[in-house]
């Protein structure tokens, strides 16, 4: 049995759940610090591949990145191959997944108690220190959370994917796809065995959250008795 789409499901996922963190809590990050109506229209532009239908998705970055674009061209002149490989599944994936760790991550910040933000500035603290020794370390169990919803949700990523990447065994065929094909082909079987698997990943990066989410609870609650 070839198991290449767990394979690639996993590097796929875990890649682009590592791209989105990185670039959504960024993001967040200078968002909380910004208002106005030209920010709360970005927000929507961040927000957009969640609405849409993946397939509008996946799409509009083959529109993007395709050989005719002007990006797609000079990735091409460069030599490189992006469109129907593992690195347009990856970009698919993480372009999809990217509102969710976003507002996640905003949502974590922005619960950040703000006289501690604002003291840490009239000590003179830098933004960038503020962000990475106050709001990160208080805000980790909203980042841990989305990071799960990332990774979850690029597991199951097929539209973008099928569009950007297509079904290429061993190359960009993800659990997602194979289930499909197994579907149109009528094994039935093979279907529900990559059904299962699909399942079990994503109940043991929910099952990883929530033992993590009780640790961490615990280990407040003993020092909260201590004190």
């Amino acid at each position: 049995m070839d198991l290449s789409p767990i394979r690639l499901s996993l590097e796929t996922s875990l890649t682009a759940t590592f791209v989105v963190t990185v670039l959504g809590t960024l993001a967040a990050g200078w968002r909380v610090r910004h208002r106005g109506a030209l920010f709360e229209l970005l927000d929507g532009f961040f927000l957009l591949p969640l609405v849409l239908p993946p397939t509008v998705v996946g799409f509009l970055l083959l529109l993007l990145l395709g050989r005719s674009s002007v990006i797609g061209g000079f990735i091409y002149d460069l030599g490189l191959r992006l469109v129907f490989s593992w690195n347009a599944a990856v970009i698919a994936a993480a372009v999809t997944t990217f509102p969710l760790m976003y507002m996640t991550a905003r949502a974590a910040l922005e619960q950040v108690d703000p006289p501690m933000v604002e003291a840490a500035r009239t000590l003179g603290a830098g933004e960038a220190r503020i962000f990475r020794e106050i709001l990160l370390p208080l805000a980790w169990p909203g980042l841990a959370a989305g990071m799960v919803l990332t990774f979850a949700r690029a597991l199951g990523d097929f539209g973008a994917t099928l569009i950007l990447a297509g079904s290429i065994p061993g190359q960009t065929q993800t659990l997602p796809l194979a289930i499909f094909f197994a579907v149109e082909a009528g094994d039935t079987a093979e279907a529900i065995r990559w059904s299962l698997v699909t399942v079990a990943i994503s109940l043991a990066a929910l099952g990883a959250l929530n033992l993590w989410t009780r640790h961490r609870t615990g280990l407040t609650m003993r020092v909260v008795d201590q004190d």
